[in-house]
């Protein structure tokens, strides 16, 4: 049975030129990486002088979604610490909805991301149910109840700009507990909640109350620099977490790759997925938010995105491709509807799983993007072709970008274009993957 219709391509597709493509190599000043786990270790005992544990309490250590560098290291650093000092430590998922929202699910996350009791030395209890820890400001609180169960909790996660607000803390420890920990109830009435006053200030108001309520001991924050390297970390006592985390927040948002104009007609992504951002792709690098509580951005301004596909790890999770405009069919055939659902719901944001318009291939898809533009020349269309928005030191641009490239930007343009190729079935030959 045929699910997806496919589009009609425009009049005269197959005859529409396109422009040809530079390689560019964006150079970034990255600060040079750190041994994560060496660090927690070195500044484990001053963050610990003022914790007071009896011996054999229990510690839950909060690990979330994302692929961190130097993950599994870290938590199995702060799991060898803990047990030095006499505590009995665990795993609990740190999540929200991800994982379809099922403890097999969050499991699954963390086992992909090396987090299994074999790799860390410590038993892993996921768990999707959540205990009521009343209310603050109108806001219902949330605590995993794995983690409520424990003596202390210990979170580890990075610490970067958010896909869909701005606030003095974005994505981090602060939100990791608000939300992370919240699991799907937790997160869904963060989310219902931010649509009448912004996730920025449900995130902090939530965060305080929890911080007051909730045994939390220590967070373990990173920030990584542009090529995803872990390059600053801090072992942070909660009470420190109101004043230090902002600080890191501003540390990274300077380490944020971007793309290096702001004009853009037509932005083609060779893939989005979970693994990739939070929202498929990062908005602060496309410019473009698709849920109504979202925090707008003044740059890049782009007209329209074509995605050619989800990656395999994001298996099939799609939130986020409200925000494309054409697609290929091989990506939304690759769609998990409910996990798409799922996540899209939890975060408030049914827009997020808008399908775009479909095609039956990359050529076709681009070819439509490019019929609904400005008037413009193979001289002056401003095309460019990323892989993803996570990999930003090479990329291609089309003649028309290059004198609106950033001069601050640190470039090597190659000086001779070259046409983008497709396969026979219109499949585009990537030079980025």
């Amino acid at each position: 049975m045929t699910v997806i219709e496919l589009c009609e391509p425009p009049d005269g597709w197959e005859a529409l030129p396109l422009p040809a493509m530079h390689l560019v190599e964006q150079r970034f000043a990255a600060p040079p990486p750190v041994d994560a786990a060496a660090e927690v270790g070195r500044q484990w005992s001053p963050a610990w002088g003022g914790v007071a544990l009896p011996p054999g309490a229990s510690v839950a250590i909060g690990v979330g979604s994302r692929g961190i560098d130097g993950l599994p290291e870290v938590v199995r650093a702060v799991v060898a610490r803990l047990r030095d000092a006499g505590c009995r430590p665990y795993i609990v998922s740190a999540m929200g909805s991800h994982g379809n929202a099922t403890a097999a699910g969050q499991a699954a996350v963390l086992a992909e991301r090396g987090i299994t009791e074999e790799s860390v030395g410590a038993p892993v209890r996921a768990s999707v149910e959540v205990v009521s820890l009343g209310e603050a400001g109108g806001l219902p609180l949330f605590l995993d109840r794995e983690a409520a169960a424990a003596d202390g909790i210990v979170l580890v996660n990075r610490v970067k700009p958010h896909t869909d607000f701005v606030g003095r803390v974005e994505s981090g420890l602060t939100k990791m507990l608000v939300i992370g920990l919240g699991n799907e109830p937790g997160a869904t009435a963060c989310h219902r909640h931010a649509l009448e006053r912004g996730l920025a200030d449900v995130v902090t108001t939530a965060g305080r109350a929890l911080l007051e309520r909730v045994p939390v001991i220590l967070g373990i924050a990173l920030v990584e620099n542009q090529r995803h390297r872990a390059c600053a970390v801090r072992v942070l006592p909660a009470p420190h977490w109101e004043t230090e985390e902002p600080e890191l927040l501003e540390y990274a948002r300077t380490l944020l790759p971007r793309l290096p104009l702001d004009d853009i007609d037509v932005l083609l992504v060779d893939e989005m997925g979970k693994d990739v951002s939070g929202a498929g792709m990062d908005p602060n690098v496309t410019g473009r938010s698709t849920g109504v509580w979202t925090e707008p951005r003044e740059s890049p301004r782009v007209t329209r995105i074509v995605v050619r596909a989800l990656t395999e790890a994001t298996e099939g999770n799609a939130c986020g491709l409200g925000s494309v405009d054409m697609a290929p069919l091989r990506l939304t055939e690759a769609i998990d509807l409910a996990a798409s659902a799922t996540n899209a719901l939890a975060s408030c944001a049914p827009e997020d799983g808008k399908l775009p318009l479909t095609f039956a291939s990359d050529r076709q898809a681009l070819a439509a993007a490019l019929a609904t533009l400005r008037p413009y020349t193979l001289d002056d269309l401003r095309l460019v072709h990323i892989r993803n928005t996570l990999a930003m030191e090479r990329l291609e641009v089309s003649t028309g970008c290059l004198a609106r490239l950033h001069p601050e930007a640190d470039l090597v343009v190659a000086p001779e274009p070259e046409p983008l190729a497709f396969d026979g079935e219109g499949v585009l030959l990537s030079r980025l993957t």
